[in-house]
């Protein structure tokens, strides 16, 4: 189909057919992603030891911290060439293109510089002892090295969806997670690399798909296409693509904050096993999560584009469509692990203790798992269709406003258990306040809708 075609569709085409053409590669391509942090951890906790799944728990908020800055260029880069294809700008879309592949770079290396310069002091204050240090080193090192070649392989593939190739976008995910899948083995057991190995294996695999991004948008013939004229960076669209991406920024950075907080009180209160147990919860809850991220992704490009065309039905159609079927993936998150958790644990290690940590964390930390879904989708709406104070405010309330002053008020009293009930009650707080605020900005969208008709 001609890509001009396609994106026009995204103002034409049944929303719910839409919604599937988008989100299902989305998801594929998300849960894929997941896999493939779920895969280093398995091989890590199998093959290296339980001490080296906490060493890679106490790496998530630099993670996180390296997510932050990919996503604002990323899901902001995306959501402006989503409104401009809808406005048929296209001139304009491919300059934000190129920007986005030069603002990728230069925060990748900064963001890698400062990191490896303070490495282990970080790791220190992220929750890391003298039993783990040397794992979460190893570890970082390699992914800082391979830093600037994450940023942009993620960042161009939230361009891909946004340039109505959806299928594109989970292709090169499910490539890199398959060579992965393939290249961990051989680093870890066969060159004996530990931990160090899955860390090569993960860049490798983001090089190579990254080759193929760059291929795709090298052709002239598609709507979107990389030119060196649209590399020269233009402040107004960098301050544009910067103030949507505030919001998926300040959410991966409190993230961060928050496991910071969450690591630091299991060690206190539970030692360094602990931490390797939020590890395990935290890449199951991952997996349910991630589909409910392709939903969004799915949901992005059609929103941004009708909310651009002024077609509000639309709209609201696709982002009904998403809160159902995200709430109802999140249920089917809770189910599985509230009464197969021992299974799901048991893929990550054999040691016992750890198996039985887990398992209490992972029950308790996936009470409110439907809730998750609903507030998720709603977040990313007010992201999607440019408005971004709001949906930094919901990604802020979850971490920053509830979950942090839980963390410290629960845990001197109920111990390590206090680390755990933190995390559910912080998701229903902010699933009540998010619930509110859409209500009221339903009545101002059908409003502005029966204006148009």
């Amino acid at each position: 189909m001609d890509n001009r075609k396609a994106t026009l569709e995204l103002g034409t085409k049944p929303v719910g057919k839409l919604l599937l053409q988008y989100a299902l590669p989305a998801i594929i391509a998300m849960t894929a992603s997941s896999l493939y942090n779920m895969i280093d951890s398995i091989f890590i906790g199998q093959g290296v030891g339980p001490m080296a799944i906490s060493g890679l728990a106490i790496t998530f908020p630099f993670m996180n911290i390296s997510a932050a800055f990919g996503a604002a260029i990323g899901v902001g880069a995306s959501t402006c060439i989503s409104v401009r294809l809808g406005q048929k700008d296209y001139s304009r879309a491919n300059h934000i293109l190129g920007n986005t592949v030069v603002l990728n770079l230069i925060i990748g290396l900064f963001f890698a510089t400062f990191a490896l310069l303070f490495l282990d002091e970080i790791l220190r204050f992220f929750g890391a002892t003298d039993n783990t240090i040397s794992y979460a080193r190893d570890y970082m090192v390699i992914i800082l090295l391979g830093n600037m070649i994450t940023h942009e392989y993620f960042g161009l593939n939230a361009v891909l969806r946004a340039a109505s190739k959806p299928r594109h976008a989970m292709y090169a995910t499910i490539f890199t997670v398959v060579l992965n899948t393939i290249l961990d083995p051989i680093f870890i057991y066969t060159f004996d690399m530990g931990i160090r190995g899955a860390a090569i294996a993960t860049v490798l695999s983001q090089t190579v798909a990254l080759c193929w991004q760059i291929k795709v948008f090298s052709n002239q013939n598609e709507l979107l296409h990389l030119e060196r004229r649209n590399f020269k960076l233009d402040s107004t669209i960098v301050k544009n693509i910067i103030s949507i991406g505030i919001s998926p920024f300040a959410m991966n950075t409190c993230a961060c904050i928050v496991v910071i907080f969450i690591n630091t009180a299991l060690v206190r209160h539970g030692g360094d096993l602990a931490v390797g147990a939020y590890g395990i919860a935290n890449r199951i809850g991952f997996f349910f999560f991630m589909i409910v991220m392709g939903l969004n992704q799915g949901m992005q490009p059609i929103a941004g584009y009708n909310y651009g065309a002024q077609q509000i039905d639309r709209m609201l159609h696709v982002l009904r469509l998403t809160i159902i079927s995200a709430v109802s993936a999140m249920t089917i998150g809770w189910l599985i692990s509230e009464f197969l958790t021992r299974p799901c644990v048991s893929l990550f290690t054999t040691d016992e203790e750890l198996i039985r940590i887990a398992i209490h964390g992972v029950q308790i930390n996936s009470l409110f798992f439907p809730l998750i879904g609903y507030q998720a989708v709603v977040t990313n709406f007010f992201q999607s269709i440019g408005i971004a104070r709001m949906s930094i405010f919901l990604s802020l309330s979850r971490q920053l406003l509830f979950l942090l002053p839980l963390l410290i008020v629960l845990p001197p009293i109920m111990g390590v258990d206090g680390v755990w009930w933190s995390l559910p009650a912080s998701d229903f707080v902010a699933f009540i306040v998010t619930l509110i605020i859409m209500i009221r900005y339903m009545k101002k969208f059908r409003d502005k809708q029966a204006e148009n008709s």
